[in-house]
């Protein structure tokens, strides 16, 4: 389990008119609504029409306050960003065969980031617009605060496939990073396929559940006819923090989980370790973004409980009170790995174990019913940014699958890599515009 208690861890015109992606994208619902076939065109007709959608314009906030995270910049919000409490992380796959259709998504998808993150309702919200067609806003979010939300988008392999019997249905193989690689298969893994995968993905994280759960299911509604979700999950309990400071999580296990995380303020080492760009094999296009990959890693819980607290500390290298690394006194110092079991957790997924190489962790706990056999259905729902999946996840990963004590309380079911577009830096950009463009 990859640092569950360590962190290592040819086109066409209009798509290449950057003047034209400037303007503001009208509303959908202007034409069809957001969400489907509305009667919106002939009321506009009529004298009707509905206002565009501005980033910077609310047409009825969600919120009158609240702590806002900037939606524009370099790099996407959401990544080094102080970690929220909650997560609504989703998958989809695209629908669409046409080209300009999903470029046209991944703007509307833009716009709508841009309000909900500042708190606002998607264009003309939840009521008071034209009664004959859908809303543009689902209306859960109203009143509630911006609670920190973040959208984060990225892109899946299948978004470039070619080869045979794979048409490059959005002329993208070319342009495909060397490093969104398709993770191999590692010992001990029990991948669903319905838990995995993907072309696009938004990560929502936030501290209210409803303000992530709402930005999931409007752009889920704007992409209706062009995507569907393939799969999601929601998370809680942050399982690493990115605040230089803060107090360390801890998981489902109890023990603190990502000691040695990057924090927001490490520039450097996100230079090094987390933003993509001038690699071998890196199209431009990646320049300022990464790479993401999303493990659903089941915990069986009842066991762990029936363990010694002495095999559990064994298990991972830690004490389970402090955080101490075998031999230490504090979370902190720096541990002596010679020290610990060979199979311990720490000792395999330690950066020193692996060159210094590290990733930046977001993971979330979720716990999802039961498995059908009175047991919990609980886990860590892991995600980690990295500037390079074959430098970071895959080596660690290999090394944690062949002997970390802690595979006999934990098992992979659900996987998924994205390569991750940089930041939109003004009203004028939108997600992936280097990519089409």
């Amino acid at each position: 389990m990859s640092g569950t208690g360590e962190t290592n861890t040819a086109h066409s015109t209009a798509e290449n008119d950057t003047k034209g992606d400037a303007a503001p994208v009208p509303s959908r619902r202007a034409l069809l609504g957001w969400g489907g076939a509305g009667l919106a065109l002939g009321a506009a007709a009529a004298g009707g029409a509905v206002a565009a959608v501005r980033g910077g314009e609310s047409a009825g906030p969600a919120a009158d306050g609240g702590a806002a995270v900037p939606f524009h910049g370099a790099h996407q919000a959401g990544i080094a960003t102080p970690v929220q409490d909650r997560l609504h992380f989703a998958a989809f796959d695209v629908t669409t065969d046409d080209r300009a259709e999903l470029v046209q998504l991944l703007k509307d998808w833009t716009r709508a980031a841009e309000r909900m993150t500042a708190g606002h309702a998607v264009g003309d919200g939840a009521y008071g617009g034209l009664a004959e067609a859908p809303p543009d806003d689902t209306g859960e979010a109203l009143g509630l605060r911006p609670s920190r939300l973040t959208l984060t988008v990225g892109f899946g392999p299948g978004l470039f496939q070619h080869g045979t019997g794979r048409a490059d249905r959005f002329r993208l193989a070319a342009r495909r990073p060397a490093a969104l690689v398709d993770l191999p298969h590692f010992p001990g893994d029990n991948l669903d396929p319905a838990r995995g995968g993907g072309d696009l993905c938004v990560q929502a994280c936030a501290d209210d559940p409803q303000v992530a759960v709402h930005a999931i299911r409007n752009l889920a509604r704007i992409g209706f006819g062009k995507v569907a979700v393939r799969w999601s999950q929601l998370g809680f309990g942050k399982t690493s923090s990115t605040t230089p400071g803060a107090q360390t999580p801890r998981n489902l296990f109890g023990f603190k989980d990502g000691t040695s995380n990057i924090a927001v303020d490490e520039t450097a080492a996100l230079d090094t370790y987390v933003w993509a760009g001038g690699g071998k094999g890196e199209p431009g296009w990646i320049t300022g973004g990464s790479y993401l990959v999303a493990r659903r890693i089941s915990m069986r819980i009842e066991s762990w409980d029936r363990t010694p607290l002495q095999e559990q500390e064994d298990v991972f290298g830690r004490d389970k009170g402090e955080g101490a690394a075998v031999g230490k006194a504090r979370e902190h110092d720096k541990p002596n790995l010679a020290a610990m079991l060979p199979t311990s957790h720490v000792r395999l997924a330690h950066p020193d174990a692996h060159h210094g190489v590290r990733m930046l962790r977001r993971g979330y706990s979720f716990t999802d019913g039961t498995d059908g056999l009175g047991r919990l259905d609980a886990g860590l729902f892991f995600l980690a940014y990295q500037r390079d999946v074959r430098d970071a996840f895959i080596p660690v990963q290999r090394s944690l699958a062949r002997s970390d004590a802690l595979n006999e309380y934990i098992q992979h079911v659900g996987s998924a890599v994205f390569a991750i577009p940089p930041g939109v830096r003004d009203t004028g950009d939108w997600w992936g515009r280097a990519l089409f463009t």
